[in-house]
């Protein structure tokens, strides 16, 4: 897993909006300016996995073979410092929208590309936001790809 994990962070790395790409390990869990992060953004992190055995090959290890679904979350976040109502300064209100063009642009990247051989391509399967307290903007969003023999 974390080869796939490692390839997803190189190919989102690629983007020169993004400051910080990392393994989602409960960096935006702290608050203010203990907040381990560049803005915007980027943490992976490996939701869940479902295997399913497919046989066995003596020549590989492990020798009992399996198929897995993985659904892996990227969570987009940013500093919300500025305003978004419908009257709010046009310098502004387009500053504030910002982290769905980082969230487009991840999508960009992601959606359709196989992280390595023997897996499938990384799928949009979700998109959440998460209300905060502390100025943060942050969406979550869910990829599942398919592994095979593994």
């Amino acid at each position: 897993m974390d080869a796939i994990l490692k390839a997803i962070q190189n190919k989102i790395g690629e983007s020169t909006e993004i400051k910080y790409v990392d393994e989602n390990w409960g960096q935006l869990d702290l608050y203010g300016n203990e907040i381990p992060v560049k803005w915007p953004c980027a943490l992976i992190s490996l939701n869940s996995a479902a295997f399913t055995n497919i046989g066995t090959d003596p020549k590989a290890l492990p020798m009992n073979r399996q198929e897995a679904t993985a659904n892996i979350e990227i969570t987009v976040a940013k500093l919300k410092l500025t305003n978004s109502s419908y009257k709010a300064p046009m310098v502004q209100k387009l500053q504030s929208w910002e982290v769905w063009e980082v969230v487009e642009a991840i999508h960009n990247k992601l959606h359709g590309w196989n992280p390595l051989p023997g897996t499938g391509k990384l799928i949009r399967t979700g998109i959440s936001q998460v209300r905060r307290d502390d100025g943060v903007q942050e969406i979550r969003v869910m990829y599942s790809v398919g592994i095979h023999n593994c």
